[in-house]
């Protein structure tokens, strides 16, 4: 089974855990988990395979813990482009948290940085999100092109580009 290397993932994992009865909430949050952060829980077959990636953009829970909490269940039981996660599947998964700096909205495409900044692309309502340093996108134009192809914003159509760093945890 999957091992955590930190409080972040640990707490994903027992969320997960939670739903086959072999995980539970602590009773004491530690300190790094009570800040008010928007994070998105990702889950990869141990081939790379995406198997799951849920996320906020804005903080909406009481804590970060509460967030990465709820992100991991909705991650393994909710993610419309998978079926829910089964027990079995529990030893071929990873876990990664991405904990979201605010994003800021920028002018132009050089400000970006496919390694280092993740993009939101908005328009009319519409927004497409792409995480920073994801395999296979090495490009400014990869990733906006997959982040508006997520937001069904057209290539041509004029959107609003936001950049964001995060802290990633394994």
């Amino acid at each position: 089974m999957y091992q955590p290397k930190s409080i972040y993932t640990e707490t994903a994992l027992n969320s997960i855990l939670e739903n086959f009865s072999k995980g539970k909430k602590l009773s004491s949050i530690p300190e790094e988990l009570k800040v008010k952060a928007a994070c998105f829980v990702t889950l990869h077959k141990i081939s790379g395979e995406l198997r799951g990636c849920i996320g906020t953009l804005e903080p909406f829970r009481e804590n970060l813990y509460e967030e990465i909490w709820g992100n991991a269940k909705s991650a393994a039981f909710s993610d419309p482009r998978f079926s829910k996660l089964k027990e079995a599947e529990l030893d071929e998964i990873e876990i990664s948290v991405d904990v979201l700096e605010k994003a800021e909205r920028i002018e132009g495409k050089e400000k970006l940085d496919p390694k280092i900044y993740g993009v939101i692309v908005s328009s009319g309502g519409r927004r497409g999100v792409l995480l920073p340093d994801i395999e296979g996108v090495d490009s400014v134009e990869e990733q906006l092109s997959i982040a508006r192809m997520k937001g069904g914003i057209g290539p041509g159509e004029k959107a609003v580009i936001y950049r964001f760093k995060v802290k990633r945890y394994h």
